[in-house]
């Protein structure tokens, strides 16, 4: 099998929990903040299962060719929300939960498969089980590291958002000046490999843990 079959096999077994992944993370944020208070989302049509509504085409692709990525942030008012410090953790949190959650959902569902070890399914069977273990496992992956990724305490990441929202209102103002600068630190962070040093070790720990690995 060449590399190029191989890659787009993997990436067809990938891209559903990618797109899952994406839709819950940014899905969670505008439900949260709706019940909070702001309608922003709802009323923009980004409080919606499509997946499409919600996808980064820079962001996607890192997904499928990187560890990490992100979606097309969902529109949010903090000044809609009741209570805008405490709401804005809540909404912020929502993503990376929804994705642990998902993760979690998504291992559970791998102990199907263990049961069927050893009973003599059909071929057929086989190879309609083959790519979903496959996506399930993946999508566990794919989630955590997402969930992770996300809680780097750098705005406009929910990290960042988390980390405002803790500090006094003084030193979160100038904390917060620093977000017009967000993606540029991110990328330079990213490409100097200082990323993946972060997040791999707690990746690795969560995802083995769901995983029983």
């Amino acid at each position: 099998m060449s590399d190029l079959t191989q890659f787009i096999l993997n990436t067809s077994v990938r891209l559903p929990a990618i797109l899952a992944a994406l839709t819950f993370h940014e899905y969670a944020h505008g439900w949260v903040a709706d019940k909070r208070g702001d309608p922003t989302a709802r009323l923009s049509g980004r409080l919606t299962w499509n997946p499409l509504a919600h996808l980064d085409l820079v962001g996607t692709l890192a997904l499928i060719f990187t560890p990490v990525g992100w979606a097309k942030p969902v529109p949010v008012n903090f000044d809609n929300l009741r209570h805008p410090r405490r709401d804005m953790i809540l909404v912020a949190a929502a993503g990376p939960c929804a994705n642990l959650i998902l993760a979690s959902v998504c291992a559970l569902s791998l102990q199907l498969f263990d049961g069927t070890e050893g009973v003599d399914e059909s071929a057929w069977l086989l190879r309609w089980l083959t790519p979903v273990h496959l996506m399930l496992h993946w999508s566990v992956l794919i989630n955590v590291a997402l969930a992770i990724f996300n809680l780097i305490p750098l705005l406009p990441l929910d990290g960042g958002r988390v980390l405002a929202g803790l500090l006094p209102p003084r030193q979160a103002a100038s904390y917060s000046r620093i977000e017009r600068y967000g993606f540029v630190i991110l990328m330079v962070l990213m490409f100097s490999g200082a990323v993946d040093r972060l997040i791999w070790p707690p990746i690795a720990l969560v995802a083995g843990l769901l995983l029983g690995v």
